[in-house]
């Protein structure tokens, strides 16, 4: 029987070890045991705990959209203007644990799964439609066809993730600055 109060910590431990082994194969190709052995618990806890190696992943994917949320919602809040909206928004996914090599793994992998998986399909979407989101309030004061820009501007911060993470040496301030260089092309043609 597991302990009281050590679900929460058993759960964290699986899905940091879930994205350390996505992060050593770099591919969803592991098993419960292997996430299990480097989480420290057995692999009925890790079952008993999620069910099996997709809820694992996709528990592991609510999570990273979690962290990148909180990141995002940090840097609006500190927002004085619309283009400091969108400089939070691209710079959140591009650093801190948002860009470290086994979390671009987990995202090339989840969209991978999205194609085939149901609950997969519904997490990305909710994902992109939040991108769009604040990336259409931040732009709207800003440009004449923001949802336009909007889908212009994700589609480059998607590339670039996954680019810039597949790449031999991952530089996030260069995607960001890039992203940014891109921004202004965008809104000058749109104040022409």
């Amino acid at each position: 029987m597991p302990k009281q109060g050590m679900e929460p910590i058993r759960r964290e431990a699986l899905i940091a070890a879930t994205i350390a082994e996505i992060g050593a194969t770099g591919s969803l190709d592991i098993t419960v045991s292997a996430i299990a052995r480097r989480a420290g618990v057995s692999s009925g806890l890790a079952h008993h705990y999620f069910g099996g190696k997709d809820q694992i992943f996709l528990a592991t994917m609510t999570h990273i959209l979690s962290a990148y949320g909180q990141e995002v919602r940090a840097a609006l809040r500190g927002a004085t203007s619309p283009r400091d909206r969108l400089a939070g928004i691209v710079e959140a996914g591009f650093s801190g644990d948002n860009f470290q090599r086994a979390v671009v793994s987990a995202w090339m992998n989840f969209y991978a799964l999205a194609l085939s998986s149901p609950e997969a399909h519904r997490l990305l979407s909710i994902y992109q439609r939040r991108l769009r989101s604040n990336l259409r309030h931040a732009l709207r004061p800003l440009v004449r066809h923001p949802v336009e820009a909007a889908e212009r501007i994700a589609a480059l911060i998607d590339g670039l993730y996954l680019r810039e993470g597949l790449s031999a040496a991952p530089d996030g301030a260069r995607a960001t600055a890039t992203i940014l260089r891109q921004l202004e092309i965008e809104l000058a043609r749109a104040n022409q």
